[in-house]
């Protein structure tokens, strides 16, 4: 499962958000979010890009690092 640093999730709402946004992408199930780490680890088929996954992060209003 890969894991992906993201910053600015500060609440439940933030890993809500993060969440349906990773959730609405297809391929993407077993969405775990870390808010203490601030770290979302995913399990995706190989048709998914790690550009797809950042970018619904980023669209969701987070910064991924």
């Amino acid at each position: 499962m890969p894991i992906i640093k993201v910053k600015g999730m500060s609440c439940q709402h933030c890993v809500a958000s993060v969440n349906k946004a990773l959730n609405g992408i297809e391929g993407v199930s077993d969405v775990r979010i870390n808010l203490k780490n601030g770290e979302v680890e995913y399990s995706a088929t190989a048709a998914v890009k790690p550009e797809d996954i950042s970018r619904a992060i980023i669209e969701a209003g987070y910064e991924v690092v």
